[in-house]
């Protein structure tokens, strides 16, 4: 397995916590988490369910353009229009530094929010049903140092 700084790559599937619904608000049918983290506090990069990795300004490119060409919720990647982004923030380092953020408090990633406008998909996430983000996307893959594969956003 490939290292970097000297720490070695963990799984996100290791780490099956990584990527759930943080917070929800039932009222206004809110929904907070983690789109993607791709680097975690300690400073471990992460390898995903696909054996893939992304650079956090690769993850900052892919989340703006996510949220220029969408900016709403699907369900399982087969249907839209279930809600839309109200909250989208890429932390990279020099973003929580700028916020007065400690860098050993925040991983660097993708933080989402989202309204739930459709009464089935909210069922869902309150029942346990949905419990993960799966921003959809396409991408080509490059490889890496080491022989393990990056994505990068088409």
């Amino acid at each position: 397995m490939e290292t970097r700084n000297n720490k070695q790559l963990t799984k996100a599937r290791d780490q099956p916590h990584s990527l759930t619904v943080i917070k929800s608000d039932g009222d206004r049918r809110l929904v907070f988490g983690w789109a993607n983290v791709a680097v975690r506090v300690d400073g471990e990069q992460i390898v995903d369910w696909q054996e893939d990795i992304i650079d956090i300004a690769e993850l900052e490119k892919a989340a703006y353009g996510y949220m220029a060409e969408f900016g709403t919720a699907g369900e399982m990647h087969r249907r839209g229009g279930v809600g839309r982004v109200i909250e989208s923030i890429v932390f990279t380092k020099e973003k929580a530094a700028a916020l007065g953020i400690p860098p050993d408090i925040l991983p660097e990633g993708w933080w989402i929010g989202f309204q739930i406008t459709d009464e089935a998909v909210w069922e869902k996430i309150k029942n346990g049903e949905y419990s993960m983000f799966s921003i959809e996307g396409t991408a080509v893959r490059e490889p890496v140092e080491g022989g393990d594969t990056g994505w990068q956003p088409s």
